[in-house]
């Protein structure tokens, strides 16, 4: 009954902390800097934070030529002007653009090593547990009103990743015509000791 009890509060309180302005907040600055940006872009933004890589790591050689291949296929020009941002509300993970691999601030094997360390099955959230944050985030944005193109397909389609027990998605194709999103996942703490330090301020 204790536990039960605890349980109820833990849950008021993670629900204070993600609804308001925190999320408010974070959408309202999302959209400012990718105006094209829909709801599944929000969506992507936010499991990363929630979950980190979409995929855990069981095969590095394919992560590696997944990664060397990007690399061949892009240029620095190709990429928008950032090293780096932080994922969804509360930046847990970055996203580090292959902009510094390709400007030589970083090498390649150092943001696969920090990708993969992030990659962590161990301590990954249970997808029930996501798909909780999700209802209270996602309540938010319909009382925002945001009037963003497909809104509630992308919501519909959402939902059914979630009920599949599934919860990775791609980013929008207004999104990647747009921005041309080239990153990888890196757990916070790891970006701020491995890959921060070489990147500008």
């Amino acid at each position: 009954m204790i536990k039960r009890i605890l349980g109820i509060i833990m849950m008021g309180i993670c629900s204070m902390t993600l609804q308001g302005q925190t999320i408010e907040g974070f959408v309202t600055g999302l959209l400012q800097q990718y105006p094209e940006a829909r709801l599944l872009d929000i969506y992507k933004s936010c499991f990363q934070d929630y979950m980190g890589a979409e995929h855990l790591v069981s095969d590095t050689a394919t992560v590696k030529s997944y990664l060397d291949q990007e690399l061949a296929t892009t240029t620095a020009d190709d990429l928008l002007p950032w090293y780096w941002e932080p994922c969804g509300i509360y930046g847990n993970y970055v996203r580090v653009s292959l902009r510094a691999v390709h400007e030589g601030l970083i090498s390649a094997d150092a943001l696969l090593d920090a990708f993969i360390a992030s990659a962590d099955g161990a301590n990954r959230p249970a997808v029930a547990d996501w798909a909780a944050q999700w209802k209270i985030i996602i309540k938010v944005l319909d009382q925002m009103n945001l009037n963003l193109p497909d809104y509630g397909e992308d919501k519909r389609f959402i939902d059914s990743v979630l009920s599949q027990g599934k919860y990775a998605i791609s980013h929008s194709s207004n999104y990647r015509d747009a921005y041309a999103p080239h990153y990888r996942i890196v757990r916070r703490d790891l970006f701020t000791r491995e890959i921060a330090p070489f990147l500008p301020e």
